[in-house]
């Protein structure tokens, strides 16, 4: 996982998240495959950027309901 400063379009934002005051966790699919999350209320922090392959295990893991999520 690094953090990196990517551009702003492109991002997809949760749904969980709400329309409340921008407060949202969004995400963007870089080039590469890697996933970039990060935060639209503080955009100037930059993102996480995760390989692919770590985060399709994540997502595989949320679906199973595994505990270490």
């Amino acid at each position: 996982m690094m953090r990196h400063d990517l551009p702003t379009e492109a991002w997809i934002k949760s749904s969980y998240s709400g329309d409340t005051q921008g407060q949202c966790v969004e995400f963007r699919v870089a080039p590469d495959g890697a996933v970039a999350v990060g935060d639209s209320k503080d955009r100037d922090r930059g993102a996480f950027v995760f390989p692919s392959a770590a985060w399709g295990a994540f997502v595989a893991g949320l679906k199973s309901g595994s505990s270490i999520y």
